[in-house]
Formats: C-alpha cells, sequence, structure tokens
C-alpha cells in the first residue's frame, strides 16, 4: 500500500512539474520572440533586481538578446545616478530599491572593472550609465513564469530557464 501510495505521489510530482515547464516554455517563447524584435542600438535593457543590503543594481542585457544571456551588475554612478537613488540607512528618510523589478532603457557602457558585493559574495561587472528611461514598470517574470522572488536573498537567476532544449519538446 505504501509502495502504491509513493508512486502515486511521484507520478503526480513528475506530471505538476511537466505541466508547469511546458507553460515555462510556452511564455518564454512568446517572450524571446518579442525580445528577437527588438531595435538593435547602443543602449541596453536593464531590469531592477534588488535585495536589502546588497550593493549590486540588477541584470542588464543587450537588446535583441535574452535574459538567458544577462548579468548582475554594480552601477558606477559617477556620470549618472540610478534612478531610485535616495539616502540609505541609517540616514532619515532613507529609500533603496524603491523601483524593483521595473524595466529600464539603460545608455552607458561597461567599464571593463569589476566590482565585489559582500553581502553575496560575488565579483561583478561594473556599469557606468549615463542615462535611464523606464521601458514598464510592470514587466512581468525576468526568467521564467514561474520564478519566486525572495528579499533575502538571491533567488532570480539565468539557470532557473529551461534549456532551448528542455523547450523544444514542447513545440
Amino acid at each position: 500500500m505504501f509502495r502504491k501510495s509513493l508512486l502515486l505521489a511521484l507520478g503526480c510530482l513528475l506530471l505538476c512539474q511537466c505541466s508547469q515547464l511546458q507553460s515555462d516554455c510556452e511564455a518564454l517563447r512568446v517572450r524571446e520572440a518579442e525580445i528577437a524584435a527588438e531595435p538593435k542600438g547602443n543602449y541596453y535593457i536593464g531590469r531592477r533586481y534588488h535585495i536589502p543590503y546588497t550593493r549590486f543594481w540588477g541584470y542588464m542585457r543587450e537588446p535583441g538578446k535574452s535574459w538567458r544571456t544577462a548579468g548582475l551588475v554594480m552601477m558606477d554612478e559617477s556620470v549618472c545616478r540610478t534612478p531610485d537613488r535616495g539616502p540609505e540607512d541609517p540616514l532619515p528618510g532613507a529609500v533603496f530599491g524603491t523601483d524593483n523589478n521595473v524595466e529600464y532603457i539603460v545608455k552607458g557602457a561597461y567599464t571593463g572593472t569589476k566590482a565585489y558585493d559582500p553581502s553575496t559574495n560575488q565579483v561583478l561587472p561594473v556599469f557606468r550609465p549615463t542615462g535611464f528611461e523606464v521601458r514598464s514598470k510592470q514587466p512581468g517574470f525576468l526568467f521564467v513564469p514561474s520564478e519566486e522572488y525572495e528579499a533575502e536573498r538571491v533567488t532570480l537567476r539565468p539557470a532557473l530557464m529551461p534549456t532551448p532544449q528542455q523547450c523544444a519538446q514542447y513545440r
């Protein structure tokens, strides 16, 4: 009896995962087509990803390229401040990360240097922005529709995305 129950539970789990994978792949296919149609140019697409006490800004990708190619960046604000920049703790009225999940068109360039984020123990590329334009305040999911944001740790990563080979079975 226990063996049958266990097999039934495992079967249900596999069906749920397959269903979730199929749903994620369908949503990714639509979004990847939209991304492929983006105009080429001298800009980046940035998605603000805020986790308290971290120093990275969020994810950046080139226009026309999948979020699969995106990477976390640190911002060099020597030329242009990030849009949500305000006083930080412990100053009164501290605000930071109020634009979490906002998508921007970002002008600027990578500096070729890297910086250390001690809160996540990562060495990340540094980007020097020269301008920001809000692209969407509600851009939807970042990597997969089933992702779950947690403010305590980095939970959203390109590795969450199913591979093209995994999605090919649902075409």
